[in-house]
């Protein structure tokens, strides 16, 4: 409760709202919390001094916490009166012995100094512990001075301030006093201007009583030091949250401090004597504690880098640390103090816990400490060594691996060691400086410029000749560089001399030359650096053999050392090697792509230096296009150089690049695949890029954009979704990737842009049937509807939405029937809503919705579809909008009737039927250029129910004429047009009724028959079906109009000879006069109809062929269907899975085998299929088989199937 009161008041102290604080002031008061808020009191009095008077009337309240809070107001606020009333306070409790801490004479010293009431000081401390005034006075100056008072007879008290000298004066005069040792007070500017060594050892000899009375009075209580120890262990508890490294180890540290302070405070409470133990105790703790708070502070403060390359002396300290306070813990006099048991085993554990505590630093810092102790022993690492070990500290000091916060950190560690350097050994010193001369080879640690000023100064002072070796180089056993291997063969061979001066060895024991060994490197250096130079000039000649020899040279360098690499970028070989990817020669571009890789790994200062030629990103995406080892290496390049931040932009700006790169990812070669991949990843940081792999077909990053990115990335995303040109197996992934999740949830909470363009990507997907009918499963219906229904949006949103909902019914078309089938609109409402939408928007949501019902009429919905369409007005709607000349809605009204009309319910359709919509009909076909228009307009002519007064409108607006015309044009053919012909053929069968001979004798003469014949040999099904209806149907007239021969008159010698009649109808018989099938060659197509596999063109074949055995015609009849091989095929038909057909090649049959000629010649092959339908068919088609069979005399007549 104290320390959550302390903190809010501070807190509205701090704020000065003094209103808040004097409530919880008075809380505390009512709740008698103010006994122990000695620590923060004399603060809230500061800010509230109204709040004191209150607070003095108490008297429960401590009389220490009086006197800080007068002195300290006296202090703050100048104001003697309170100042004067804490001196009379304290001069009571000095009568009374009572022991003040440190911190209440801090505050006396500064109210009364600020006060202006110095002369009370002397009389008031001579009763004071002088100790504890000494250490008052040190504080003081450490905050305002500088002063270094050294207890020596070797120099006097250096002062730098005239406030530090009014202070020492003031101290002095303090303390001889109190001592009464001095007759006089010896102003410190006297003492500074002593000269003389006598004199000075004098005036330290006079005032030696005084420093000893100061240094030898006895120590302060230990329930004092005690609780310094407490304040200060807590503040290391506190600061241990905020070191910058070895986390975890100050974290152990903390938890030990937190379970030794409630144990001080246990002891400070017991009123303890000193003792030699317990004061041994006391001043280790008080020593570990201030050490504890010294490392503390400075693993708070320091740099980070320059703590981890301490991080094993600050765990090593630490380990020390808490092992001495553990022995400090053992010291403590148990037996003598009154404790509890608790207490007791409580310190035992801790002095166990901490005697055996172990600190290690982590392992991750380890590992770093380990890696710089091998560059620096190993001395050759490279500059990419450097550049991963100034990255992996980075990552785990938690620094940004940016190169410039890298350099930075770099070079707040280097001032760091040069203002620690004064203080630390030489081998501390040297080590510090091969750490720097390590990290001092990465990148970050020195810019490009400061790079290249020391390269060309060492260079230039090189000359330009390399020089030879120096003879100390060479090995005396091999003549070679000195090598380990020869000296070990020596001493092998049992050689004891030194080779070189043939002296006896006293070991054999092997050294590394270490000095040697640098001098070797400095001139290996030296000339590699002169030969680098030279080479440059070589790669610009013709000869293509020295140019790939250079090359060859130069790769082989590079690879040699890393600082190679970085000599050669500094030469400016990057423009040079750039050039060279344009030669002719694919040996030198693949050399070429191969050193840019080897400088470009690695260095951001090369890869920018890459990128800063002319052109030299178009040079290497020129390669992606080459033969592939080239293209590796291009790829490979391309790679590296997107690792920079700086130049990864201007990759994805060169055209074509990313078109290849996505190329590439179906690539033969897997690691062209894979760095293309992950070279496509790197751009992906770039929304420009992003649309450019999707225009590749290359999808994945805008899926992600789509799905997590900001609002302003999304709506980008998703307006190229819509814009793209996608092909069906894009489509089709996409929404195999979760698009859909993406984009739905945009048209449903999205702002107006983004709904817009949402929708507009859900039409561009939905076009391909098989997402849209995912679309429907997936809940894409509902959302579309609501746009279109509300009033709110915009007219281009909802056109968007009809369009979107148009393709998603047009997927409805496609089910297949084995899988559950989808419906589009859930509800008869939407049905109806929907629908009434046509007389109420424009004209393009008006074309979506009618294409959306006319899908929806070709749906496996299509039934309820027509008959809730046929509830309402539809069909009167869709016959005005006939009537209209919109091009865009009338064609779409026409289709969507003619699927109405279609099966339809005759009432509905002639209500609404009138002379006018036959002549819009008739004037549609006559004029439009839209085929699919004019076959749906055809279509509803040929639905319309065969009225002899809508006839007869037709023949009055010359639609007869206008018919034959489309089915003599031969000449297209497709989809459309054998919808068109299919839905004429339809329309003629109005002009063929047997009913009406005179309106089919004008078919005839306008010439209908044969070409039915002709679309009896090529038209779809559908058109043979309605070919042979009509033929039927003028067949069926034929024995009416066919004219009996004429008899012969005279004598027979002279007469002409006699007329040959139909073999038929016994007559003579045309096409235009009696509609004879076999003048019109009829009987064969029709017969070839019969043998096709669709059974509706099969039986209205059969309904044809049937006219010619009616009746009288049984015989001659069966004889042309003979002639014709249609018996065999009429028997065939018996096994059809139609019933219908095989009901009526059964009423065939059973003709036909009345004569005895057919039943021999054919009834052996009829019987079986007869025997199998008298088993297996229906009660009709068995009577009839078991009659045909009893003519087949198979069956008896009486037989129990009749």
């Amino acid at each position: 409760m104290m320390i959550t009161y302390g903190v809010i008041i501070e807190a509205y102290c701090k704020g000065k709202k003094s209103g808040e604080v004097l409530n919880f002031l008075d809380d505390m008061l009512g709740k008698k919390v103010y006994t122990e808020l000695s620590s923060f009191l004399w603060k809230v009095m500061g800010a509230c001094g109204r709040w004191k008077k209150k607070l003095l009337k108490k008297n429960c309240i401590p009389r220490v916490m009086q006197l800080q809070a007068c002195l300290y107001i006296g202090s703050a606020r100048r104001e003697v009166g309170n100042a004067r009333e804490g001196i009379r306070v304290l001069k009571g409790m000095l009568d009374n012995e009572c022991l003040l801490n440190k911190s209440t004479y801090s505050i006396l010293i500064e109210g009364l100094y600020e006060s202006g009431l110095e002369e009370k000081i002397i009389s008031i401390l001579s009763m004071a512990k002088i100790f504890l005034v000494f250490q008052c006075l040190l504080r003081r100056l450490g905050k305002e001075t500088t002063l270094e008072a050294r207890h020596s007879r070797s120099s006097p008290p250096v002062v730098h301030s005239e406030f530090s000298r009014k202070i020492c004066a003031f101290f002095w005069k303090i303390a001889i006093g109190c001592c009464g040792s001095l007759s006089g007070i010896v102003p410190v500017d006297q003492m500074v201007r002593i000269s003389s060594k006598l004199a000075w050892e004098q005036s330290l000899e006079a005032s030696e009583m005084t420093l000893d009375a100061i240094t030898s009075v006895s120590l302060a209580p230990a329930a004092e030091v005690l609780s310094q120890i407490v304040e200060i262990m807590i503040e290391v508890a506190v600061a241990a949250d905020d070191v910058l490294i070895e986390k975890r180890s100050f974290a152990e540290l903390q938890h030990y401090l937190q379970r030794i302070i409630p144990i001080l405070k246990e002891l400070n409470k017991k009123g303890i004597s000193h003792s030699e133990s317990l004061n041994n105790a006391i001043e280790i703790l008080n020593r570990e504690t201030k050490v504890a708070k010294q490392l503390t502070l400075e693993c708070c403060k320091k740099n980070k880098v320059y703590l981890l390359m301490h991080c094993r002396s600050v765990v090593q300290r630490l380990e020390n640390t808490t092992r001495e306070m553990s022995r400090a813990l053992s010291l403590i006099p148990l037996a003598s103090l009154d404790l509890s048991s608790s207490i007791i085993e409580e310190i035992g554990k801790l002095c166990d816990n901490m005697g055996t505590a172990e600190f290690r630093a982590a392992v991750a810092e380890e590992e770093i400490l380990e890696k710089i102790e091998a560059g620096i022993q190993e001395r050759s690492v490279d500059r990419s060594y450097a550049n991963n070990l100034l990255v992996l500290i980075a990552q785990t000091l938690g620094i940004s691996t940016e190169r410039s916060a890298l350099k930075k950190e770099f070079e707040e560690f280097k001032k760091e060691i040069e203002s620690t350097h004064v203080r630390k050994n030489m081998a501390e010193a040297i080590q510090m400086d091969q750490i720097i001369a390590l990290l001092g080879r990465a990148d970050a640690a020195s810019s490009p410029k400061e790079k290249e000023m020391r390269y060309f100064t060492k260079r230039n002072s090189l000359g330009s000749q390399p020089l030879e070796p120096l003879l100390s180089f060479y090995c005396p056993i091999t003549r070679d560089t000195f090598e380990r291997s020869a000296i070990e063969k020596w001493f092998a061979d049992g050689n004891k001399l030194c080779p070189l001066t043939m002296t006896p060895l006293d070991t054999s024991i092997l050294r590394p030359n270490k000095t040697l060994r640098q001098s070797i490197e400095e001139w290996r250096d030296r000339n590699t650096m002169i030969r680098i130079a030279s080479i440059k000039p070589k790669l610009l000649s013709e000869d293509e053999e020295e140019v790939l020899n250079c090359l060859e040279q130069l790769q082989d360098l590079c690879e040699q050392r890393d600082l190679h690499q970085e000599w050669v970028v500094l030469e400016n070989y990057a423009p040079t090697l750039i050039k060279l990817l344009g030669e002719k020669n694919r040996d030198i571009r693949i050399r070429a792509l191969l050193i840019l890789c080897i400088l470009a790994k690695d260095s951001d200062d090369t890869k920018v230096k890459i990128v800063e030629v002319d052109n030299s990103i178009e040079s290497i995406v020129h390669s992606l296009g080459r033969r592939i080892e080239e293209r590796k290496l291009a790829v490979a390049l391309l790679l590296e150089l997107s690792k920079s931040d700086l130049v990864r932009d201007s990759i994805g700006k060169v055209q074509g690049c990313i078109l290849l790169l996505v190329t590439m990812l179906s690539s033969d070669d897997n690691q062209a695949a894979r760095d293309a991949r992950e070279l496509l990843e790197n751009l992906s940081f770039s929304d420009q890029n992003i649309i450019q792999m999707a225009k590749a077909n290359y999808f994945k990053y805008l899926l992600q954009r789509l799905s997590s990115g900001p609002e302003d990335v999304k709506c980008i995303m998703a307006t190229t979704l819509a814009e793209l040109e996608l092909t069906d197996p894009n489509k089709s992934s996409l929404l195999e990737d979760g698009v859909l999740g993406s984009l739905l949830p945009l048209v449903t909470n999205g702002e107006l842009p983004m709904k817009m363009v949402a929708i507009k990507a859900l039409k561009n997907l939905s076009s391909l049937q098989k997402n849209g009918l995912r679309m429907i499963k997936e809940g894409a219906m509902r959302p579309l509807l609501e746009l279109l229904f509300s009033h709110g949006p915009v007219p281009s949103l909802r056109e968007q939405a009809a369009a979107t909902i148009m393709h998603l019914a047009i997927s409805t078309m496609s089910q297949e029937t084995e899988q559950p089938q989808v419906s589009l609109l859930e509800s008869d409402d939407d049905i109806f809503k929907l629908f009434s939408l046509v007389n109420l928007t424009g004209p393009d949501i008006q074309k979506s919705i009618l294409c959306t019902f006319f899908a929806l009429c070709q749906s496996p919905s299509a039934t309820n579809i027509k008959a809730k369409l046929r509830q309402c007005p539809a069909v009167q709607v869709l016959v005005q909008l006939c009537e209209l000349d919109n091009p865009e809605v009338r064609p779409n009204a026409v289709k969507l009737l003619s699927r109405l009309t279609d099966d339809g319910e005759e009432a509905t359709i002639l209500e609404h039927m009138d002379q006018k919509y036959v002549e819009t009909l008739v004037k549609i076909i006559k004029s439009s250029t839209d085929e699919d228009e004019v076959g749906s307009a055809m279509g509803i002519i040929s639905n319309l129910p065969e009225d002899p007064q809508i006839t007869r409108w037709f023949l009055d607006a010359g639609a007869l004429s206008i018919i034959f015309n489309f089915l003599r044009d031969t000449k297209q053919k497709g989809p459309c047009k054998d919808q068109l012909i299919e839905n004429t053929v339809g329309a003629v069968c109005r002009f063929t009724v047997s009913t009406n001979q005179e309106l089919q004798k004008k078919a005839a003469e306008a010439g209908i028959i044969p070409v039915l014949v002709q679309w009896l040999e090529r038209g779809t099904s559908l058109t043979k079906k309605r070919s042979a209806i009509s033929l039927a149907q003028f067949s069926q007239s034929s024995p009416r109009l066919s004219r009996s021969l004429p008899k012969r008159g005279g004598f027979l010698c002279f007469s002409a000879p006699p007329e040959t009649g139909c073999p038929v109808h016994r007559g003579i018989c045309s096409i235009e006069s009696s509609f004879c099938l076999l003048e019109a060659d009829a009987v064969g197509p029709l017969v070839r109809v019969l043998a096709e596999a669709d059974p509706q063109a099969s039986e209205a074949s059969f309904d044809a062929l049937l006219t010619l055995i009616e009746g009288e015609r049984l015989q001659s009849g069966s004889k042309v269907l003979a002639d014709a091989n249609a018996i065999p095929l009429i028997i065939r038909s018996l096994g059809s899975s139609s019933p219908t057909l095989q009901e009526k090649a059964l009423n065939a049959l059973e003709r036909i085998f009345r004569q005895v000629e057919f039943k021999q010649r054919y009834g052996a092959s009829a019987q079986m299929p007869l025997v199998d339908l008298t088993q297996r068919g229906s009660s009709s088609t068995k009577s009839l088989a078991a009659r045909i069979l009893a003519h087949l005399n198979v069956l008896h007549e009486q037989s129990s199937y009749f």
